[in-house]
Protein backbone atom coordinates (compact mmCIF):
# COMPACT_ATOMS: atom_id res chain seq x y z
CA UNK A 1 0.00 0.00 0.00
CA UNK A 2 1.02 3.44 -1.21
CA UNK A 3 -0.23 7.09 -1.40
CA UNK A 4 1.59 10.29 -2.72
CA UNK A 5 0.92 13.12 -2.59
CA UNK A 6 1.82 15.65 -5.43
CA UNK A 7 0.71 19.19 -7.28
CA UNK A 8 2.28 21.53 -4.49
CA UNK A 9 3.94 24.70 -5.15
CA UNK A 10 3.55 28.48 -4.45
CA UNK A 11 0.30 30.44 -5.00
CA UNK A 12 -0.26 34.13 -4.49
CA UNK A 13 -3.34 34.98 -1.58
CA UNK A 14 -6.47 34.34 -3.70
CA UNK A 15 -5.19 31.77 -5.79
CA UNK A 16 -5.73 28.14 -6.59
CA UNK A 17 -3.88 24.91 -6.59
CA UNK A 18 -5.50 21.09 -6.67
CA UNK A 19 -3.47 18.50 -5.11
CA UNK A 20 -3.42 14.95 -6.27
CA UNK A 21 -3.29 11.95 -4.14
CA UNK A 22 -2.28 8.93 -5.92
CA UNK A 23 -2.66 5.32 -5.01
CA UNK A 24 -1.13 1.39 -5.50
CA UNK A 25 -1.74 -1.47 -3.60
CA UNK A 26 -5.41 -0.70 -3.69
CA UNK A 27 -8.80 0.95 -4.84
CA UNK A 28 -9.10 4.02 -3.50
CA UNK A 29 -13.28 3.98 -3.88
CA UNK A 30 -13.37 0.86 -1.16
CA UNK A 31 -11.83 3.32 1.45
CA UNK A 32 -12.00 6.39 3.12
CA UNK A 33 -9.42 9.01 2.02
CA UNK A 34 -8.58 11.62 3.85
CA UNK A 35 -6.71 15.17 3.27
CA UNK A 36 -4.35 16.71 5.92
CA UNK A 37 -2.10 19.28 6.78
CA UNK A 38 1.08 20.32 9.11
CA UNK A 39 2.18 23.62 9.58
CA UNK A 40 5.25 25.00 10.89
CA UNK A 41 5.36 24.32 14.93
CA UNK A 42 1.20 23.74 14.48
CA UNK A 43 -0.69 20.13 14.79
CA UNK A 44 -1.41 17.87 11.50
CA UNK A 45 -5.19 18.98 10.97
CA UNK A 46 -7.67 17.24 9.17
CA UNK A 47 -8.85 18.73 6.19
CA UNK A 48 -11.14 16.74 4.30
CA UNK A 49 -12.59 13.15 3.48
CA UNK A 50 -14.23 11.15 1.27
CA UNK A 51 -15.97 7.93 1.76
CA UNK A 52 -14.74 5.12 -0.07
CA UNK A 53 -18.58 3.28 0.09
CA UNK A 54 -20.60 6.41 -0.51
CA UNK A 55 -18.59 8.94 -1.88
CA UNK A 56 -20.02 11.38 0.77
CA UNK A 57 -17.49 14.06 1.69
CA UNK A 58 -16.47 16.34 4.90
CA UNK A 59 -14.74 19.48 5.31
CA UNK A 60 -13.38 21.42 8.49
CA UNK A 61 -14.77 24.58 9.02
CA UNK A 62 -11.09 25.94 8.33
CA UNK A 63 -11.31 25.02 4.21
CA UNK A 64 -15.46 24.54 3.87
CA UNK A 65 -16.57 26.77 0.97
CA UNK A 66 -12.77 26.81 -0.53
CA UNK A 67 -11.52 23.37 -0.58
CA UNK A 68 -13.21 21.02 -2.85
CA UNK A 69 -12.59 16.43 -2.73
CA UNK A 70 -13.04 14.50 -5.21
CA UNK A 71 -11.97 11.05 -6.57
CA UNK A 72 -11.57 9.72 -9.86
CA UNK A 73 -12.06 5.92 -9.64
CA UNK A 74 -10.31 5.39 -13.39
CA UNK A 75 -7.52 7.24 -12.47
CA UNK A 76 -7.18 5.84 -8.51
CA UNK A 77 -6.63 9.28 -7.55
CA UNK A 78 -8.14 11.85 -4.83
CA UNK A 79 -8.19 15.66 -5.46
CA UNK A 80 -8.24 18.19 -3.29
CA UNK A 81 -8.83 21.59 -5.08
CA UNK A 82 -7.93 24.38 -3.41
CA UNK A 83 -9.66 27.98 -4.06
CA UNK A 84 -9.27 31.21 -2.42
CA UNK A 85 -6.15 30.67 -0.69
CA UNK A 86 -4.54 32.59 2.11
CA UNK A 87 -1.24 32.54 3.94
CA UNK A 88 -2.50 30.41 6.80
CA UNK A 89 -3.23 27.36 4.07
CA UNK A 90 0.63 27.34 4.10
CA UNK A 91 1.37 24.10 4.77
CA UNK A 92 2.62 20.30 4.22
CA UNK A 93 -0.19 18.68 2.81
CA UNK A 94 -1.11 15.37 3.56
CA UNK A 95 -3.06 12.11 2.13
CA UNK A 96 -4.24 9.43 3.90
CA UNK A 97 -5.90 6.28 3.72
CA UNK A 98 -8.77 6.89 6.39
CA UNK A 99 -9.68 10.22 7.86
CA UNK A 100 -8.33 10.47 11.19
CA UNK A 101 -4.99 11.10 12.74
CA UNK A 102 -4.54 7.58 12.98
CA UNK A 103 -5.23 6.10 9.67
CA UNK A 104 -3.04 3.54 8.77
CA UNK A 105 -1.20 4.57 5.71
CA UNK A 106 0.05 7.88 4.40
CA UNK A 107 1.90 9.59 1.84
CA UNK A 108 4.78 11.40 1.36
CA UNK A 109 3.45 15.30 1.77
CA UNK A 110 3.59 18.14 -1.02
CA UNK A 111 4.55 21.57 0.30
CA UNK A 112 2.06 24.77 -0.38
CA UNK A 113 3.25 28.00 0.17
CA UNK A 114 1.04 30.96 -0.11
CA UNK A 115 2.60 34.33 -0.15
CA UNK A 116 2.71 37.57 -2.21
Amino acid sequence: VQLQASGGGYAQPGGSLRLSCTASGFGMRYYDIGWFRQAPGKEREELSCIEGSSGATYYADSVKGRFTISRDDADNTVYLRMNSLNTDDTAVYYCARGCSNSAAYWGRGTQVTVSS
